[in-house]
């Protein structure tokens, strides 16, 4: 994936910058309910894993759903280079850095509340295929290439050891396929995303 240049209008409509807004908000609350609070910087765990690990207690794993309202139908029909403008991108967090596992699980909230697709990246009514729901979160500034790149690794990666070898842009393209398996692939893989994470 790569940013591309585009000759864009200096100003968006007001309209669309109170939809993007929005959008960008509730993403922005997903990741700060995601921040985890340790007793020292060097520290990884929060300081309740480490007195359950003291005391031998089990160490739960939680995962909390991501929590991002349905973006407003307006935003979804707008091209997606609307969302590469600068005034958007600013107010929007643009260059947030996000972890590969955040990446996905963002990516799965958007197909859920866009709407999935196969065939291109978006439909006429903006609904998402895996890879423009991730063009989505890149052109509004979540990550970054890289992150973006690593997050296309490890959907692969969850495929290979399923046994397929089709790159998963095309898998998602596939004659019956459904939202529901797409939805499995992405969250599947934002698990083993934060497994790899938390090693």
């Amino acid at each position: 994936m790569t940013a591309q240049t585009l000759t864009t209008p200096a100003v968006p409509a007001p309209e669309l910058t109170a939809e993007a807004a929005l959008l960008v908000r509730e993403i922005e609350q997903y990741l700060t309910a995601r921040v985890r609070t340790t007793a020292h910087p060097l520290v990884t765990k929060t300081t309740a894993e480490l007195i359950a690990e003291a005391l031998g207690a089990p160490t739960p794993t939680v995962v909390s759903a991501p929590v991002l309202a349905p973006p407003a139908r307006a935003l979804r029909l707008l091209p997606d280079w609307v969302l590469t403008f600068p005034l958007l991108r600013h107010l929007h967090g643009a260059g947030r850095q996000i972890s590969i596992a955040e990446h996905l699980e963002l990516t799965a909230l958007v197909i859920e509340r866009y709407g999935w697709h196969r065939g291109a990246l978006r439909s006429a009514t903006g609904r998402r295929c895996i890879l423009g729901a991730q063009a989505v979160l890149f052109r509004l500034g979540y990550g970054d290439e890289p992150t973006a790149l690593a997050a296309g690794h490890r959907l692969q990666a969850v495929l290979t050891a399923r046994g397929i070898t089709e790159p998963y842009h095309r898998w998602n393209d596939t004659t019956g396929r459904t939202r529901a398996e797409v939805l499995a692939l992405v969250r599947t893989a934002a698990t083993h995303a934060r497994q790899a994470d938390q090693r």
